[in-house]
């Protein structure tokens, strides 16, 4: 079996969405909270512990540097933790995947719905951050940019639920997703310029940095807050694409190999 085989998806992905929201909303409260706390530490820890020691940050405040794009790193962990720990346990421990696929609905629908509710974590917990900045004063735009920045959150969501199903299907137990944590999504998290500016760094992190989809999300956060509005729109418009692309590639890998996984 090929796995870029165009996935079958129909409507019934809802379902798998609409079952995981009623599970999601017995403990909506602690799960909220779960996925703010430490970004909250990093934005007011950091933002007023090192930024009393640093000057402006091209422009702005450091606080106000590393607001948009704790927005976007809120995003990707509230999707990844959904889609690794969350999706193996309904796949492997519960066994929730099996009574799904004894339904009407098939492997290509029960990713998509997997892949949309990993991306509705990913609007709750990144709009909660959203309003937390602008409560903080720290969005220096019109009202009018949420909407963009709402896709933006989505759009994330998509892409990081996709890539931790990929690597969901090839892991056989829980231990794994300490590399996928560990090597995958700390790396982008520390080295996307969320904290300190890619020009700081060597030339090697920056060239590395390109092929991560966190940074292209990071520069257009900031863009859209006109924390810094020196992004070109071209630069906008590829990066939004590569995040398309990622989003695309990891969607279609993910249901083949959950596919692959479940049907031997």
């Amino acid at each position: 079996m090929t796995i870029f085989k165009i996935p079958d998806i129909s409507w019934r992905a809802y379902r798998v969405w609409q079952r995981n929201r009623d599970s999601y909303m017995r403990f909506y409260k602690a799960n909220i909270l779960g996925n703010l706390g430490e970004p909250l530490m990093y934005l007011f820890g950091m933002g007023i512990g090192i930024g009393s020691y640093l000057g402006l940050i091209e422009g702005v405040s450091y606080m106000e540097f590393i607001a948009p794009g704790l927005i976007m790193g809120v995003a990707m962990y509230s999707a990844s933790f959904e889609c690794t720990f969350g999706a193996f346990t309904r796949m492997a421990e519960q066994k929730t995947y099996d009574g799904i696929l004894a339904t009407p609905l098939n492997v290509g629908d029960l990713v998509a719905g997997e892949i949309l509710w990993g991306a509705t974590k990913s609007l709750i917990g990144g709009s909660v951050m959203l309003f937390v900045i602008y409560l903080a004063g720290l969005m220096k735009t019109s009202i009018l940019m949420l909407l963009p920045m709402l896709l933006l959150i989505f759009i994330i969501g998509l892409l990081f639920s996709s890539l931790s199903l990929t690597f969901t299907a090839l892991c056989p137990s829980y231990d794994f997703f300490n590399y996928f944590f560990t090597l995958i999504l700390a790396p982008m998290f520390f080295f996307s310029g969320i904290f300190f500016p890619l020009s700081n760094f060597p030339e090697w992190v920056k060239t590395a940095s390109k092929f991560m989809p966190l940074t292209h999300a990071v520069n257009i956060s900031r863009s859209l807050l006109s924390l810094l509005s020196n992004m070109a729109y071209s630069s906008l418009i590829l990066s939004t694409l590569i995040l398309i692309v990622f989003t695309v590639i990891f969607s279609i890998l993910s249901v083949n190999l959950i596919e692959k996984r479940i049907i031997k």
